[in-house]
């Protein structure tokens, strides 16, 4: 009590309760960290509640998984996918990080640092590269459809990975698993001229004011597909198409090579609930074999 009583004088008040189980304390001073060399760490910046919480869930998450033989670091990570995987550099989920008048921009690689390890999707199989997501409860999808989208370069780089949701609460698991069928397992799994083809209808609606009603699912396809199919030849393609000089069999067998060989698998994990899911007996998601 008395250890506890003078840490929190280099404590922020309380930013928040977590799960229930106590309030959450932001210890920033410098007197702590910097003994330890660490007076510059991102931790002992100021940060939202919901990044604490999500760190949180993700300690949970490691501390009931010690097996596991994480990728830690950025540079683990740029080294597995381009040197082991042969994954262009360029593709890897980036940011920049813009530096002072003198200096030059800094390019980070998953920034998120959510879990990274290799393990078998189900009972006997070869281990996949698992993605960690970590859901911090907020009872919200932004964050997960804006991490599908900073990765699907990287997906599309991969004949087989698995995406595994992390929460402290399943009341997200079904409408996360729908989202990433839609956005990530579909389209990579699909015959890629028949994702071509339906880019080049939405986008001939779109274009001739069409839609009386807006149709989501299909403004989104359009957004996903527009990152996908760019550049010369597919707006040749397009042109050619909507003009009647290419039929959709040519667009067919031209891409008729493309079609992915993937194998894309999506599970859930409820932290603390005194067991893992990563058992095949108790795995809450459904794979995608």
């Amino acid at each position: 009590m008395a250890f506890a009583k003078k840490l929190l004088k280099h404590a922020t008040r309380p930013c928040g309760d977590y799960m229930g189980t106590g309030s959450v304390f932001h210890l920033f001073s410098r007197l702590i960290y910097g003994p330890i060399e660490k007076d510059n760490v991102r931790n002992r910046r100021m940060h939202s509640f919901d990044y604490i919480r999500t760190r949180l869930v993700q300690m949970d998450f490691l501390l009931e998984n010690p097996a596991h033989d994480f990728l830690e670091t950025e540079n683990d990570k740029v080294n597995f996918f381009c040197e082991s995987l042969a994954v262009p550099k360029d593709v890897l989920p980036a940011k920049v990080y813009e530096g002072g008048p003198s200096s030059t921009p800094t390019v980070r690689y998953f920034v998120d640092k959510f879990p990274l390890f290799l393990a078998a999707p189900i009972s006997g199989a070869s281990p996949v590269v698992t993605f960690g997501f970590v859901d911090s409860g907020t009872g919200s999808l932004w964050s997960f459809v804006a991490h599908l989208a900073a990765y699907q370069g990287l997906f599309r780089h991969l004949k087989s990975f698995r995406l595994l949701y992390i929460a402290p609460r399943a009341t997200e698991f079904r409408r996360a698993e729908e989202r990433f069928r839609a956005s990530v397992k579909q389209p990579l799994e699909s015959d890629v001229s028949g994702e071509i083809l339906r880019y080049f209808e939405i986008r001939r609606k779109w274009e001739k004011h069409e839609y009386v009603v807006p149709v989501t699912t299909d403004f989104e396809f359009l957004n996903e597909a527009r990152q996908r199919f760019h550049g010369d030849r597919f707006e040749n393609l397009y042109r050619g198409w909507i003009t009647g000089h290419i039929a959709e069999r040519e667009l067919r067998l031209e891409f008729s090579q493309l079609t992915p060989e993937r194998t894309i698998f999506f599970d859930t994990y409820l932290v603390r609930n005194g067991r893992s899911p990563l058992d095949e007996k108790h795995r809450h998601g459904v794979n995608g074999a």
